[in-house]
């Protein structure tokens, strides 16, 4: 029995899938189910069976997944503390939503980086906010960025409100489309395929079909898209000032929008925190971190940049 076994199979057991332990491991699935397949064979027990509900633990699974999940977060605390025996960087490990990585975890990064006072290695990905609990939780992540989440009673995890903004809906400069606002044309980006996102909730409160959404790689994507007429699209609307002054985009006045929401950061409990970590969590209550949630549009250099990795394949 292997700390890989017992991360694989903490994973399969927490996020319901061979497919999205393996986004979350940055392995392929075929690593996982042999990983899982071997940690059976030694048990002498499936731990994990698949039903028309999905996956459900056995009765030893369910017994095994304290101890395997208590054990995995200790893995990762030992590979920390060797780390900095070593002397290597602090590691800070972020995760977010899609419409979050796009506009503000470039800068809000790159701000923190100056301001930490030791060397830190920042990694970011993307996943859907259903995943940020256990990632957090398995220090698979440091921290996580999107809808506030919780997480089940054995896990050590906080989702604290850090900005607030309001979610509209935007036309090109023609205005409002006609018909119901369900058998207008959507274009939204990933986001939209998370239940928990605002988008989704929009979308589903709405009843529009999936023959009326289009899924674009990005937000900014969809916003030109709907400038160019092609249909109406989600906006957060301080990111979207220029292009309503530029009168590129207009709002489409609807009942009970805009929306008013929050992002969220989940991190873990402050006494298991790395203090890149709790640093981090301190910088996100200042004027600096709130004036880039506000106005991301910088940037970042180029010698600083780097891209989001998807940690989710999106179906």
């Amino acid at each position: 029995m292997t700390l890989t076994q017992l991360n694989a199979f903490v994973l399969v057991a927490r996020l319901g899938s061979v497919r999205a332990a393996a986004g979350a491991l940055g392995v392929s699935e075929p690593a996982v189910s042999q990983a899982l397949t071997a940690l059976r064979n030694y048990l002498g027990d499936q731990l994990i069976t698949r039903g028309p509900a999905g996956m459900t633990l056995t009765p030893g699974g369910s017994r095994l997944l304290a101890t395997a999940s208590q054990i995995v977060v200790l893995g990762a605390e030992a590979h920390a503390a060797v780390r900095a025996a070593q002397g290597a960087p602090e590691q800070l490990r972020i995760v977010a939503t899609p419409t979050f990585a796009e506009f503000v975890v470039g800068p809000l990064v790159e701000a923190f980086s100056r301001r930490f006072p030791g060397p830190v290695e920042v990694s970011t990905g993307v996943a859907a906010s259903g995943e940020h609990a256990v990632l957090v939780a398995n220090r698979l992540a440091d921290v996580a960025f999107g809808p506030g989440v919780t997480g089940e009673n054995e896990m050590p995890i906080v989702s604290e409100p850090i900005f607030k903004y309001r979610l509209a809906v935007v036309a090109g400069g023609h205005g409002r489309p006609q018909g119901a606002p369900r058998q207008w044309r959507w274009l939204v980006d990933p986001n939209a395929t998370d239940p928990a996102t605002a988008t989704a909730r929009l979308l589903a409160r709405l009843g529009v079909p999936d023959g009326n959404i289009r899924v674009l790689p990005s937000l900014t994507a969809a916003w030109a898209a709907a400038a160019d007429g092609a249909g109406v699209a989600p906006a957060i609307e301080h990111l979207i000032s220029a292009q309503l002054r530029r009168g590129e985009l207009s709002i489409v006045e609807m009942p009970g929008l805009p929306m008013d929401e929050c992002w969220y950061a989940t991190f873990l409990e402050r006494e298991y925190r790395s203090s890149a970590a709790g640093a981090l969590r301190r910088f996100l209550g200042t004027p600096d971190a709130m004036q880039l949630m506000r106005s991301p549009a910088a940037g970042v250099p180029p010698s600083r940049f780097k891209p989001p990795v998807y940690v989710t394949i999106w179906s």
